[in-house]
């Protein structure tokens, strides 16, 4: 808890663990469309969809609130493989988490997008670059994602990022006032990722010292970052 009574407090009381239901996802603009298709399940425009955004970007947990609705399993992409094939589809919807061209087997993907269609299963890829963008060695599955609907997700804008980085803390139990959240905001590079890695090393940080977790803190650990905003 941040030492003082001055400033707002910013609390919320959850569990250590980050919580990834409907609940707890933050929608801002540069999330509220892949939100919207996640929400329209069933009714999606075709039966594979594409999450593209960079790291730390809300895809996963977009991921486990399909997951959620729709009885979906998770698998890699890079463990992929024709070996996967007969069982990935058991449950009717799949979620393929962190696809990308570099590390990809192409024909195990090629093979499971004609197997969702052909058993009228829903399939959800996440991905750092939009499925059109790839370079790919099979032409035919260049023009399977080609046709994929995809949905890309920007990184966040101040409002949603202080809000991200408010849920954070509130995680781990921990209140924290404006002058910190916005400090943060003013240093970090803007993604949930770094928001992320932010609070996690604010928390261990103040364990280890015996410390508040304040802005005193934070400019102590960030202040050769970005550019300080504040007094």
């Amino acid at each position: 808890m941040p030492a003082g009574s001055g400033p707002r407090q910013l609390a919320l009381a959850l569990d250590h663990t980050e919580s990834l239901t409907r609940d707890d996802f933050l929608v801002g603009p540069s999330n509220e469309s892949a939100f919207a298709i996640i929400e329209r399940w069933p009714d999606w425009p075709d039966r594979v969809i594409a999450l593209a955004g960079p790291g730390g970007s809300g895809k996963s947990h977009l991921a486990a609130i399909w997951a959620a609705q729709s009885g979906a399993r998770f698998l890699s992409a890079r463990a992929l493989s024709d070996t996967h094939l007969p069982s990935a589809l058991a449950t009717g919807a799949l979620v393929i988490e962190d696809v990308a061209e570099s590390a990809l087997d192409e024909r195990a993907l090629f093979h499971l997008l004609n197997l969702a269609r052909q058993d009228g299963a829903w399939l959800l890829l996440t991905a750092r670059s939009l499925p059109a963008q790839w370079t790919l060695a099979l032409p035919d599955l260049g023009s399977r994602l080609r046709a994929i609907p995809a949905v890309a997700l920007a990184p966040p804008d101040d409002a949603l990022l202080r809000a991200v980085i408010v849920k954070l803390f509130a995680d781990r139990q921990l209140a924290v006032d404006e002058p910190l959240v916005g400090y943060l905001v003013s240093r970090i590079e803007r993604s949930f990722a770094a928001a992320r890695s932010a609070v996690a090393l604010l928390d261990s940080e103040a364990l280890r010292r015996k410390r508040p977790v304040n802005r005193v803190l934070a400019a102590e650990l960030f202040r050769d970052t970005g550019s300080d905003t504040g007094p």
